[in-house]
């Protein structure tokens, strides 16, 4: 590791100073230093070139609160029902860091830890139901006006290049489904939501979950059906409204026929290349030739069991590197879909006692195998500056490192907009 003389004063010393304190961040920064082995001059060099490049997360989530487990247990005692208990869960693990100034300051050391400028936020649901995805949309609108100083919501690219020059971080918003009226009046009516969430702030949106709904299949759907008229339909308002259609979760041939339809660059934020390892979350080259052909990009996820074989940071590494060299640096991007999780998280878990078991929701469904709970120390959400360091020991050039680090998410959002 560089010396405290190599350390301070050096132009990366913010991506490291966390470290100094947050022995979580560090033992992750280690965890990647041992995985990728860099000498001290790619590591000075990828340091360096994280910390001037605008960094833009194609696809993932702002630095989590821990939950109040009081709070949680006196609700799970009165006899709250699963929705309260999800509500409420969910409202804390968002939101709770706007209002709790004991958790502010590790909450700002991971964002700097990360020397990211600019999260496309899951601020939505995984389903087409208004008010559910409204719910979460209504977590960041409080959580960035309440930490504006910090942290705050763009609008449009030019508000991401701002907060770099001032030295800020801002979220981007995903609004993940497509919100749908379901009243079955007319095709219009049916898809007027769209412009609203626009309207609120959500710049892309996930076509399907893991499941089938009424646009298409998700990736978990055997029957791998493609899109319906009606997917067709969502895409050009999609397209015409200005947010960007985002297949991700979505079956293989629902990505291909998606990026067929589309008028305007389309992403797969949070994936991977299936030729790397193939996995019902990956995607196959001709959906990804199909998305390139759009002038969209693959963002690659931190999700061990996505990316295959070592599930650590050099599993990740493959992805992004077979990307480069099989569809052109233009076209890949990083959408880790983790979050950086705080110390005492754990801690008010256990206050919090057992939760009354409930159902899974119908839109999580994983097949049998296709997803587990294992991660890997050098994936952490804070090691953004190590995936540099190792793009940089992979023998990228230093542009085409800083495309995949945020030109291509910033080229992709200013064309939905267009």
């Amino acid at each position: 590791m560089l010396s405290r003389r190599q350390f301070v004063g050096s132009s990366f010393a913010p991506l490291l100073q966390a470290a100094e304190t947050n022995q979580k961040i560090r033992e992750a920064r280690d965890a990647a230093i041992a995985v990728i082995k860099p000498s001290d001059k790619v590591l000075e060099h990828g340091l360096e070139l994280h910390a001037k490049t605008l960094v833009v997360e194609s696809y993932g989530f702002s630095p989590r609160s821990a939950i109040d487990g009081d709070r949680m247990r006196q609700a799970i005692e009165a006899g709250a029902n699963d929705l309260e208990l999800e509500d409420l869960h969910t409202e804390m693990l968002l939101a709770r860091v706007a209002d709790d100034p004991s958790q502010q300051q590790e909450y700002l050391d991971a964002w700097n830890a990360s020397g990211v400028t600019c999260i496309l936020q899951n601020a939505g649901e995984e389903g087409t139901a208004p008010l559910r995805l409204l719910k979460r949309l209504a977590h960041f609108t409080y959580l960035t006006d309440k930490l504006r100083d910090h942290v705050s919501r763009a609008v449009i690219p030019a508000d991401i290049e701002a907060a770099k020059k001032q030295g800020k971080r801002c979220l981007y918003l995903s609004g993940n489904g497509v919100p749908l009226a379901q009243e079955w009046n007319s095709v219009t009516q049916e898809l007027s939501y769209i412009r609203l969430f626009y309207q609120l702030g959500i710049r892309m949106m996930h076509l399907t979950y893991n499941r089938r709904n009424v646009l298409a299949d998700g990736c978990a759907e055997p029957a791998n059906g493609g899109i319906s008229d009606l997917g067709r339909a969502a895409i050009a308002e999609m397209n015409r409204v200005g947010v960007i259609v985002d297949v991700a979760h979505s079956g293989w041939r629902t990505s291909l026929e998606a990026a067929k339809a589309s008028g305007k660059p389309m992403v797969a934020s949070h994936s991977g290349a299936v030729e790397v390892n193939r996995h019902i979350r990956c995607k196959p080259d001709d959906a990804i030739r199909a998305i390139v052909d759009t002038g969209g990009y693959i963002g690659v996820c931190c999700i061990p069991s996505f990316l295959g074989r070592s599930g650590d940071l050099n599993a990740m590494l493959d992805h992004i590197e077979h990307l480069v060299k099989r569809y052109g640096a233009d076209h890949v991007a990083i959408g880790t879909d983790i979050a950086y999780i705080p110390r005492g998280a754990e801690a008010e878990y256990r206050k919090m006692g057992r939760r009354p078991k409930s159902r899974g929701r119908y839109e999580s469904f994983w097949p049998p195998g296709a997803l587990d709970s294992g991660s890997h120390p050098s994936l952490a959400w804070t090691n953004w500056p190590m995936f540099t360091v190792g793009m940089v020991q992979r023998g990228i050039s230093d542009t085409d490192i800083q495309k995949v680090l945020g030109g291509n998410v910033m080229r992709v959002a200013r064309a939905a907009l267009s």
